[in-house]
């Protein structure tokens, strides 16, 4: 993810929506990369990704995020006037299963959590309406788990506090987001908030 710089919005009409989009677009298909799920919101954005090809992650954000600025700054007449974003992105590694589920979850309800629309799936900037409309958009890459039947239900339904605590502790530290035993596994200490995904019904 990553944030505007002093606090500023990124996307102030759709046309600034569209043309985010569109870059994105262009450099999943110039990376051979896997993005699951996504939401663009009006000064940050959040993306779920993967690659099979060692550095692309980096080189895809890298491309993205300076064709973005460059595009943008233009557009907005304020090129050379400084940053347009508050600095480099922020990226951890997830545990497949239902951390990986709840990581989407909490990506495609963005727009609800913040209280700019009344369902999740009526925010046209994510890949939860992109799937549910059959939209436009970036290509979305299939699961590498199964969705949940009841996912519009799961994801219209608020995650708990101490859930959003240890995955925006971890996301703050640049720890991976997993259970314990896989955090250990991995090579990490599992020290976080308590609060941890609950297992999809």
């Amino acid at each position: 993810m990553n944030r505007a710089a002093k606090k500023s919005r990124l996307f102030e009409s759709i046309p600034d929506y569209r043309a985010f989009k569109d870059i994105v677009s262009e450099a999943v298909a110039r990376f051979d990369i896997a993005l699951f799920s996504y939401t663009v919101m009006p000064n940050h954005w959040h993306f779920l990704l993967s690659s099979t090809v060692d550095g692309h992650l980096s080189r895809f954000m890298h491309w993205l995020e300076g064709t973005h600025a460059r595009r943008w700054a233009l557009v907005k007449g304020v090129d050379g006037q400084g940053a347009v974003y508050q600095g480099r992105f922020k990226a951890i590694p997830i545990q497949t299963e239902r951390h990986f589920v709840w990581i989407c979850r909490y990506v495609e309800r963005n727009a609800l959590r913040a209280n700019i629309v009344h369902r999740a799936e009526d925010w046209p900037w994510s890949s939860l309406w992109q799937r549910q409309s059959g939209g436009d958009g970036p290509r979305l890459a299939e699961w590498p788990i199964s969705r949940p039947d009841n996912w519009l239900t799961l994801v219209n339904t608020p995650q708990t506090d101490a859930e959003l605590e240890a995955f925006r502790f971890a996301l703050r530290i640049g720890q991976p987001f997993g259970d314990e035993d896989w955090l250990r596994a991995i090579g990490h200490n599992a020290s976080r908030p308590r609060g941890r995904p609950r297992r999809c019904p």
